[in-house]
């Protein structure tokens, strides 16, 4: 890829715009708030080992000022020599230093997550220059936030309602066949695992292993059908599907799509009768999966079927559990809100939330954007001619019913630092001219990059620890 062709077409000319006697530009990400109260930083090392740690060439040069003298229809606003200049004095390599918080950290809004400054005073241009590339972290930060929202929902009802009480697997990533491309697949794949280990979606588990350097196996899934092949033989054939995939695997986990036709009679007829010893004989646990119909209302109906069908076993807590034989999994239908919306109703049915788990697509890896969590990318300070000034951004806005009030888009101003207090657990961000006592932290943003070399390395695992509830 073309580093240099990586931005937005009108940041070609604001080395024009600068102060001509501007040394630097420092500017910090930060998400302003939204869905969420805190984000899971993740996804920069890969946008860094993917854009910024090899260098650009001559012949990318010659073919960015091809393509950008014909975006603009004029060859004054595409600067040649900007990048010539960072090609022959810098090897390709963009001048700058990059600041972070540590992957997997879990930050409440409205905090600096990391910051962008050039290290070559004859390239302060090139800080904002790269905003477009880094502001897609954005993207898995928000999908692992996503993630650890659901995952508390779902650590807080079986708490409440089940013996199990590892959430691992209770939310499965459906999601690659739902997103833009490959690389949202590989890069929201990977977002979600930071909490959870249950996945279709194999191609987060390889940028995983490709990008954070780990050769553990994430992403975890079991042998499962589609409608394909329980539609293959007729209505009249289902039970013979069934009966196939049983004797297919006769131990472990298998899950078996099972409203093709009528998933009520599937559980009450086939599942839990005619399959029903079979079942119960396995050394194993099938997972029926319900696919249409109001999510709350159909697995009502199902687990009251099953309980009718297998009969009722209760828990230490008192709520109602299958044999271990038998599971559900809900795939369609499913967010943030109606994994919520079906837990409750579960819980006041007396029915334990270990009877379920959830398979969720487009909703995790799609159903997001920018402005779920508010991210900007914002310039705090600069350097004029030897002298440091901090700048702001204080818009004022007109609302709904016509009165002017300052924007929540208000940036914050200096060189800026993370902090957390000892004893609150508080994260609060300071400018660095700020005094601040013994009982905060250390600067919690450490360089990550500078010049094109990666200075931290993160593992997944010490991600998925940081991001622990």
């Amino acid at each position: 890829m073309n580093a240099i062709l990586l931005s937005d077409a009108y940041k070609y000319s604001h080395h024009r715009f600068y102060h001509p006697k501007t040394e630097k530009i420092y500017s910090y990400l930060e998400s302003r708030g939204g869905a969420f109260e805190e984000t899971v930083f993740f996804g920069l090392q890969y946008i860094l080992k993917s854009y910024l740690c090899q260098p650009f060439t001559q012949s990318d040069l010659d073919e960015a000022a091809d393509i950008l003298n014909g975006v603009f229809g004029r060859t004054d606003v595409f600067e040649r020599s900007c990048f010539q200049y960072i090609l022959d004095q810098h090897g390709g390599y963009f001048p700058v230093r990059i600041k972070a918080v540590a992957e997997g950290s879990v930050i409440p809004t409205r905090n600096v997550l990391m910051t962008i400054e050039n290290t070559d005073p004859n390239c302060a241009w090139i800080t904002n220059f790269l905003e477009s590339l880094l502001l897609q972290v954005w993207y898995p930060v928000t999908v692992a936030s996503l993630s650890r929202e659901v995952r508390k929902i779902i650590a807080r009802y079986l708490h409440n309602n089940s013996d199990q009480t590892d959430t691992s697997f209770m939310l499965n990533d459906f999601g690659f066949r739902g997103v833009s491309s490959v690389e949202s697949a590989g890069i929201g794949g990977a977002a979600h695992l930071v909490n959870f280990r249950g996945s279709d979606n194999v191609i987060g588990s390889h940028f995983i292993r490709k990008y954070y350097n780990d050769p553990t196996v994430y992403g975890l899934s079991i042998p499962a059908t589609e409608h394909s092949i329980c539609t293959q033989e007729g209505e009249a054939g289902e039970l013979k599907v069934f009966e196939r995939v049983l004797a297919t695997f006769p131990e472990g986990m298998v899950a078996c799509v099972s409203d093709s036709f009528d998933i009520f009679r599937a559980c009450r007829e086939y599942w839990g009768n005619a399959l029903k010893e079979t079942l119960l004989s396995r050394d194993g646990t099938l997972v029926i999966r319900p696919d249409s119909g109001d999510p709350v209302r159909t697995l009502l109906e199902v687990f009251r079927i099953l309980f009718e069908q297998f009969g009722v076993n209760q828990n230490a807590k008192g709520y109602k559990v299958l044999p271990r034989q038998v599971r559900v999994i809900q795939g369609d239908g499913v967010n943030l809100d109606s994994i919520s919306q079906i837990l409750e109703r579960l819980e006041k049915e007396g029915i334990a939330s270990e009877n379920l788990v959830f398979g969720m697509g487009g909703k995790l890896l799609q159903g997001v954007n920018r402005d779920t969590q508010n991210f900007a990318i914002k310039c705090s300070y600069t350097e004029i001619d030897g002298e440091g000034r901090s700048v702001i951004k204080t818009p004022v806005e007109m609302d709904a019913t016509g009165n002017l009030q300052r924007s929540f888009k208000k940036s914050k101003s200096g060189r800026l630092m993370l902090l957390q207090h000892h004893s609150t657990r508080e994260f609060k961000t300071f400018n660095e001219l700020e005094v601040v006592g013994p009982a905060w932290s250390e600067d919690l943003l450490v360089p990550v990059f500078e010049n094109g070399k990666l200075l931290v390395e993160h593992t997944f695992s010490d991600i998925r620890k940081r991001a622990e509830l």
